[in-house]
């Protein structure tokens, strides 16, 4: 059994119960049964339209429940018009399901789990162990989602930024458990990509790709946290960085810059440097410009202040971080590291401790640790001394 055909198939054939009538919910349920139905009989009995037979059957599935519900007399309609068994229809309406399941109604969580389980394929007890949530909770969460979406008509176009945001979110989850949602989260932006033709699509894939090329490198033998300054960069992955810089150079050639495609080029630019010293921080602060141009979002500042005290070195990096809000996340942190690389390591350790006391991510609390504690041992050496 091909699981992977099964679930590249799963969002069209969705798609399809649903633009014939089928509210999301019981159209979900549908696709389910004749997934499990292709399991059974495949094996022994392999259809030549894959898709055509999913929806076939999944169309009589609907059409069983929905014959049993109390609404018989306004749905019998449906049943009219069930179409003949043949071969599917070529058009490609995955791009609606993907705005389906973005839908503004639903909070960020809900979004992403249904986009998990709808568009993605994957089973409510493989996103419940990939958030580390009981099944049943996850269960609720998507039958909530389903139920809002429920209804809705997928007649208009859908807001490709909020889609993209969802897969950011499902990226940004990374590894746990036996998913691999930053995998999960580039298969299905590729899917995307194939379906739609928007640059910020292209560049959130590429942006994805550059990151994930140096994943091997961020994780040290101990368990320990890698800065990307210190990581080997002969464990990048030079194809997915070589597809990535391919992905985000036609994306950019549109000349319609958008946030994904900017963070891409930094992360680019990070990538194409054969060692730390060699970064183009020049170019990096360039970029930061554009992005806080596109966002006005102080995270992205935050990280224009890291590329300035690169760049211009560090006391005009601290310039840069005293005009942002103190409270913002991650901001001690890199006031440490300026301060650090300023020489003033009394505040350096301070600021470490108090970052490390802040900070949410273990692997980062860890590292961050690590760090107050350097320091401290090499101030109390001198004081030794």
């Amino acid at each position: 059994m091909d699981e992977a055909l099964l679930r590249s198939l799963t969002p069209s054939v969705l798609t399809v119960l649903v633009r014939r009538g089928a509210d999301f919910a019981a159209a979900e349920d549908a696709v389910q049964d004749a997934l499990v139905e292709a399991v059974r009989v495949w094996p022994d009995d392999p259809p030549r339209d894959a898709k055509g037979w999913l929806v076939t059957v999944a169309w009589r599935k609907f059409l069983d429940a929905t014959r049993a519900d109390t609404a018989r007399r306004r749905r019998e309609d449906l049943v009219e018009e069930e179409p003949a068994p043949g071969p599917a229809p070529s058009v490609d309406d995955t791009l609606r399901l993907y705005f389906l399941c973005a839908h503004p109604s639903l909070t960020s969580s809900s979004a992403v789990a249904l986009t998990l389980r709808a568009v993605g394929g994957l089973t409510t007890r493989q996103i419940a162990q990939a958030y580390l949530v009981p099944e049943a909770t996850m269960a609720q969460r998507i039958s909530r989602a389903k139920r809002t979406v429920s209804g809705t008509r997928l007649d208009r176009p859908g807001d490709v930024a909020t889609v993209l945001r969802v897969l950011y979110l499902v990226f940004n989850e990374g590894y746990s458990g036996d998913l691999d949602l930053a995998a999960e989260a580039i298969r299905l932006t590729r899917q995307l990509a194939a379906v739609s033709d928007h640059p910020e699509v292209a560049g959130l894939l590429a942006l994805m790709l550059l990151h994930h090329a140096r994943r091997a490198a961020r994780i040290a033998p101990d368990g320990g946290l890698v800065p990307l300054a210190e990581q080997d960069r002969g464990r990048w992955d030079t194809g997915a960085i070589a597809e990535g810089v391919r992905i985000l150079q036609a994306a950019l050639a549109r000349d319609r810059l958008g946030e994904f495609q900017a963070q891409a080029a930094v992360a680019a630019l990070h990538a194409d440097a054969p060692t730390a010293a060699e970064t183009d921080w020049v170019q990096i602060v360039e970029w930061y410009d554009e992005l806080a141009r596109l966002t006005d979002s102080p995270v992205v500042r935050l990280n224009r202040a890291v590329a300035v005290g690169e760049a211009d070195g560090p006391r005009a990096g601290l310039a840069a971080l005293a005009e942002l809000d103190g409270t913002l996340p991650r901001y001690a942190a890199v006031s440490a590291y300026l301060h650090e690389r300023a020489g003033d390591l009394g505040t350096a350790a301070r600021l470490y401790t108090e970052a490390a006391g802040k900070a949410t991510d273990l692997l980062e609390r860890d590292h961050l640790t690590r760090q107050a504690a350097r320091l401290n041992t090499l101030l109390n050496a001198g004081l030794d001394a």
